[in-house]
């Protein structure tokens, strides 16, 4: 955690390159409570570290980049963070073996919890898509999370924006403009002459795309309301084998 707040502090001093995104969702609204009952707050000892999404009754979807020793519980059932919820222990991080850094690719991981999540009227898993699946440009999906709303303000509802699927090739040569090359195996949604899409905190939370975890919140432009750079998501459809690898054999 301590690594991971420098690194943020780095690139917001440089302004240079892009950013893991945080704990804000920007011009969004806050979740009704009887919808995206498969969110999931992944914390620290400190509280709230990250987004994910429910996907078996004890398993979390989230990013790579969000591992630290300092995980220790997930909460559910709950879109006001001052609520209690339920609670569950973190047993076993599985990271993408291919994952190095959320600019080169594959951020994605799944949590183990320490016993099953009840599914009932506050919680619900979300679907995941089939395997490669490729999404429309300007389809609308939306995206949610827990954070800042604006500066020196901490939120604990859980807030949702609604945000368009930008064109690959359009992603990948904005992008070009900070890093060699966009990772493989990603979507582009929002922020690209918009400002709504995620930010400093949502890492790790899903980008939903008819009613499925199509992607994973990852990265994008310092400061996240940058109009010429697009968010980037991990393509859920196509770490689906590795998914389902992890599920059967009941960790990693």
């Amino acid at each position: 955690m301590r690594a991971l707040q420098k690194f943020l502090l780095f690139h917001a001093l440089t302004c240079l390159g892009p950013n893991a995104l945080g704990s804000e969702i920007i011009n969004g609204q806050i979740a009704p409570g009887n919808r995206m009952l498969y969110m999931a707050s992944v914390q620290t000892r400190g509280g709230h570290h990250c987004g994910g999404s429910l996907i078996s009754n004890n398993f979390v979807l989230t990013a790579a980049h969000c591992d630290s020793d300092g995980l220790v519980r997930v909460v559910f059932g709950t879109h006001n963070l001052r609520n209690t919820g339920t609670v569950r222990n973190i047993v076993q991080r599985c990271k993408h073996p291919h994952y190095q850094h959320h600019t080169t690719g594959s951020d994605i991981m799944l949590l183990k919890l320490s016993q099953s999540v009840p599914v009932g009227r506050t919680i619900r898993r979300i679907r995941l898509p089939s395997p490669n699946v490729n999404l429309r440009p300007n389809q609308k999906c939306h995206v949610a999370g827990w954070g800042r709303t604006e500066a020196g303000r901490g939120a604990t509802d859980l807030r949702v924006v609604g945000v368009s699927v930008v064109n690959q090739n359009v992603c990948r040569r904005q992008w070009s403009q900070r890093i060699r090359r966009l990772p493989a195996n990603v979507i582009c949604a929002g922020g690209y002459r918009t400002d709504k899409g995620a930010c400093y905190g949502d890492s790790g939370g899903p980008l939903v795309c008819n009613g499925m975890a199509a992607g994973v919140v990852s990265f994008g432009a310092q400061g996240c309301r940058n109009p010429g750079f697009p968010n980037v998501y991990t393509d859920v459809s196509k770490f689906r084998p590795w998914i389902d690898q992890i599920l059967r054999q009941n960790g990693c």
